[in-house]
């Protein structure tokens, strides 16, 4: 969610709720500035009240890439939006075109995109796999069409398309 917070708009990024000992008990959180970009780590008494500010989510689909900076639009409207590498982060490496993703705004400003679970990525360049060498689940290193390496079966060959878990970076199946 996002909150207000020293006249600065904050993503929550995580929350833990701590009742130690015999002191009373808090809230820490880790908050990101939106208009900063920083993050920090802030504790919240139980009594403190909190302004929460509504963030709204849009599926988008990624449209090219502008320089350092990543353009996408609503399949709907068509307007674009246009978010900075740091925004992006990791997801970088699973973004192919009129791929879907999940931004979310506040204020109407980006804050963060999400990827779905699974890609579907060609493989650019794939070694051939050594004779012989057909052991236990043996894999070879396979680069995919966003630049991103990934350990993949020696049956793999270039131009083939395969299914890419987001989060672990890993070699899921053929798709």
């Amino acid at each position: 969610m996002a909150i207000s917070y020293n006249g600065d708009v904050c993503v929550v990024l995580d929350s833990q709720h701590r009742t130690p000992g015999n002191l009373r008990a808090f809230v820490q959180a880790t908050l990101r500035s939106i208009r900063s970009g920083r993050s920090s780590d802030v504790r919240f008494s139980s009594t403190e009240k909190i302004d929460v500010i509504p963030m709204m989510t849009k599926k988008m689909e990624f449209s090219y890439k502008d320089g350092e900076d990543f353009v996408f639009s609503d399949p709907e409207t068509y307007e674009t939006v246009t978010l900075s590498a740091e925004i992006v982060g990791d997801s970088r490496n699973f973004l192919v075109e009129n791929g879907g993703v999940t931004v979310t705004f506040v204020d109407d400003k980006a804050v963060s995109i999400e990827m779905p679970s699974s890609v579907v990525l060609t493989v650019t360049d794939a070694p051939e796999g050594i004779r012989g060498d057909s052991a236990n689940n043996v894999q070879k290193p396979v680069t995919m069409e966003t630049g991103i390496t990934v350990q993949a079966p020696l049956f793999i060959k270039t131009g083939e398309k395969i299914k890419i878990d987001t989060r672990t970076g890993k070699y899921m199946e053929r798709a």
